[in-house]
């Protein structure tokens, strides 16, 4: 199946194009992005030999026509007019943030503008969600941070674990905030330095965490989300803590992840004892998961470290994909990452 992908010059785009050009299920059709759109994917890309001469287009739905899947790698704000020129009947995967929230209200107060509805959710170990997304024709990717806390506490709220208010403490490398040039990601401003941003409610992705929590638990969640920038260029570490029940012990805790994460394949509950770092999960499309009890606190403690362009993008994405399309849900994907 020949798939496109749109916005194919930025760190998604060229996370999506390494991962489809080792899927056995997929060819690389059309390239297109916006102030690149006539150069050579080289000079965007040059980790990607195989595709080096290859020159992007303009972004348009007919430069993206006659593909089976397009991917719309692209800033927020801009995937709903190009999802509209696509046919009913191709799958459009949008890993920006158009169609993820539910709420209307939510997203003029987030990101502004006219909500463009809401598509599948592209996140398949959330209870329910892969009969969701097969043969699903519209699929949103979910934020990156959202993937790493979503993972880490579906399992607490679906066995009734914790309190429905959650605080989550991530760090993030550099890449999550895009390829544009911003003096604040310098190099010389951020090595050797850890900063916060986004302080106070403001970041982007809480409604969406509290969206998927909510639906979980049955209930309203609340999130309190303080992001980190570190020095890095990939990677997710998030720390997220809740209230625990009434009554709760370790060996609840322990016992209740290992029955929900027992058929995923993406998700590793790491051993008693072993805690989570970046480095596990660099170009695979895994989470590495711990979790336990502060019980002096009466706190439940779930730390998940993940690639955010391989599971927090590019590899959710092709997950989701497979699933729409009736193949296997880990053809393509790697299991495996890169250490050191």
């Amino acid at each position: 199946m020949k798939a496109a992908i749109a916005g194919a010059s930025g760190y998604a785009g060229g996370e999506l194009l390494r991962l489809l050009l080792g899927h056995p299920g997929f060819e690389v059709g059309a390239l297109t992005a916006a102030s690149s759109a006539g150069t050579p994917l080289a000079a965007h890309q040059p980790h990607l030999p195989q595709l080096a001469d290859r020159i992007i287009q303009e972004t348009s739905g007919a430069a993206l026509a006659g593909h089976e899947v397009v991917f719309l790698a692209l800033p927020h704000g801009h995937s709903a007019a190009v999802a509209a020129e696509l046919p009913a009947g191709v799958v459009v995967v949008d890993c920006g943030a158009d169609h993820r929230l539910t709420d209307p209200a939510a997203w003029r107060e987030f990101y502004g503008g006219e909500h463009a509805g809401t598509w599948p959710y592209g996140l398949p170990e959330l209870p329910g969600q892969r009969q969701v997304l097969a043969d699903a024709r519209r699929i949103a990717v979910p934020g990156c941070y959202p993937t790493s806390v979503l993972l880490a506490l579906f399992p607490a709220f679906a066995h009734g674990l914790a309190e429905p208010d959650v605080v989550v403490v991530a760090a993030s490398g550099t890449s999550g905030a895009g390829k544009a040039a911003k003096p604040h990601l310098l190099g010389s401003e951020v090595m050797g330095s850890v900063s916060a941003y986004g302080v106070g409610g403001l970041h982007r992705h809480t409604p969406e965490m509290e969206q998927g929590l909510s639906g979980v638990a049955g209930v309203p969640v609340r999130v309190s989300f303080t992001p980190t920038l570190a020095p890095m260029s990939r990677g997710i570490l998030a720390t997220c803590t809740a209230p625990a029940a009434p009554g709760l012990t370790r060996a609840a805790v322990r016992e209740a992840y290992e029955s929900a994460l027992a058929k995923e394949p993406f998700v590793r509950l790491l051993p008693e004892g072993l805690w989570p770092a970046t480095a596990m999960t660099y170009g695979a499309n895994t989470a590495a998961l711990q979790v336990t009890l502060d019980e002096r606190a009466g706190r439940l403690i779930a730390v998940i470290a993940i690639d955010n362009l391989t599971k927090g993008t590019a590899g959710g994405a092709i997950q989701s994909v497979n699933l729409a399309l009736g193949l296997p849900e880990e053809l393509g994907l790697p299991l495996t990452g890169v250490a050191p």
